[in-house]
């Protein structure tokens, strides 16, 4: 018997009008997570894929499906871990040790958080290295009296940029190297040396829109007084409680290199190794929660569903075989996949469409006269640093976001844009027209 919905007693419910009735939820949730001087993102995202289940787009089974929980899993646990090591005053030495390494200069500490943020989130995932990087930026730059949001939005696009370099560092890698069958070292040789030269060129791009917009200029100028809040800053920490959590965290690192050799997902590993600490650490569990982001993952819930009813009623599916219809050569290919990967993953999220263009690539490659593989580097090269778009494009965008906010320093949709479009515009031209200059002059 046919799953009755409201659609459906209506007269509503063929494919076709939940195909587009799916487009009109999506572009009426992303209205309002836009005009958030009216609606907080939150409960426009929820209010989404409620109503995408409510109406029927989407079934409850289909709405649980379409939720990654990999993703989920991975956030909740690496909050755990990272709320254990705020509480043991992890953190509280961090900030101290870069307050004296950069001396309170705005310039040094953009260059010193943006360089580390890119290495970082080459090799661990860029929700973990957001998480680590945003409470002690927020630290220092309060301190400072400069506004920590500039600095936050670029450490994010670091992340993004750093994370496209390496198999595990952003999911779409991860899903482009499963379906593709490319290894580890495949994108260290293929990727990482265009992301490492478009880093330098993005970091180049957003520290001087930074020094326009005047946020680089030294605030605190009273040397006596800088150097008394670099030396008085007190830090009270817990030895035994910090120990526990760096080992724990340190495994969890291992992990993550080993998962597809353990056939384990990041998120699993995550909170596996969040539940090891808790019950090791023998922290109030309570107290531990009260640090979990659980506004940025509620935002996560709705907007799974909202995309997950895109994804079932075959939008993806549809703007993939479209991308691969226009293809006629791979030279040709690599700025249309490449170009347009961007732009949609700017929008939606990048894995359902990752996903989806990963199949479509899989079937050309059965029948194409040419060679596909640069269109899988296009792909990854477009899905991960099109996240950079908008502040709903990467999940790291999301998590600093809600980590911002908590510490009464909202980052609004429109104030990421400005800082995130001009970069990721810059860095896919430079990154794109990097890969089809190897092919075009090496042939490889």
């Amino acid at each position: 018997m046919e799953h009755q919905t409201i659609l459906s007693m209506i007269g509503f419910g063929s494919k076709e009008n939940l195909y587009w009735i799916s487009i009109l939820l999506f572009a009426g949730t992303y209205a309002m997570i836009i005009l958030e001087k009216f609606f907080h993102r939150v409960p426009a995202a929820l209010l989404g894929g409620t109503f995408a289940i409510f109406l029927g787009v989407v079934t409850p089974e289909g709405a649980w499906e379409a939720i990654d929980h990999n993703t989920m899993f991975l956030l909740i646990g690496m909050m755990i871990i990272v709320s254990v090591l705020i509480e043991s005053g992890f953190f509280s030495i961090l900030s101290s040790m870069a307050l004296r390494i950069t001396k309170g200069d705005p310039f040094k500490i953009v260059l010193t958080f943006t360089l580390l943020t890119a290495v970082l989130s080459a090799f661990l995932d860029n929700v973990t290295t957001v998480l680590f990087m945003v409470p002690i930026l927020i630290s220092i730059t309060s301190k400072l009296k400069l506004k920590p949001v500039p600095f936050i939005i670029a450490t994010v696009l670091a992340s993004n940029i750093g994370g496209t370099a390496t198999l595990i560092g952003d999911p779409p890698n991860i899903i482009i190297g499963s379906l593709g069958g490319f290894t580890f070292m495949d994108f260290i040789v293929n990727i990482a040396p265009i992301v490492v030269l478009t880093h330098i060129i993005g970091t180049a791009v957003f520290i001087g829109m930074m020094k326009f917009q005047g946020h680089l200029e030294v605030k605190l100028t009273d040397e006596k007084e800088l150097k008394r809040i670099i030396e008085e800053q007190k830090i009270e920490y817990d030895v035994i409680l910090m120990r526990k959590g760096l080992i724990v965290f340190g495994i969890t690192v291992i992990l993550f290199f080993l998962h597809h050799i353990l056939h384990l997902e990041a998120g699993t590993i995550a909170l596996f190794m969040a539940s090891v600490l808790m019950i090791w650490a023998k922290e109030s569990p309570e107290k531990i929660f009260e640090r979990v982001e659980w506004t940025t993952l509620m935002f996560f819930l709705g907007l799974f569903v909202v995309i997950g009813g895109l994804e079932h009623s075959g939008v993806f599916e549809d703007a993939a075989h479209f991308v691969a219809g226009v293809i006629t050569d791979p030279m040709s290919g690599i700025l249309i996949l490449g170009g347009l990967s961007a732009f949609i993953s700017g929008i939606v999220d990048n894995i359902p469409f990752t996903m989806a263009m990963s199949y479509v690539l899989i079937d050309l490659a059965k029948t194409a006269t040419f060679n596909v593989e640069p269109l899988w580097w296009a792909l990854a090269l477009g899905a991960c640093l099109g996240g950079n778009l908008t502040i709903i494009g990467a999940s790291a965008n999301v998590v600093a976001a809600g980590l911002s906010e908590r510490e009464g320093y909202p980052i609004k949709f429109f104030d990421f844009i400005k800082q995130g479009t001009p970069v990721t515009v810059v860095t896919v031209i430079v990154a794109l027209g990097l890969l089809w200059l190897k092919y075009a002059v090496f042939g490889v």
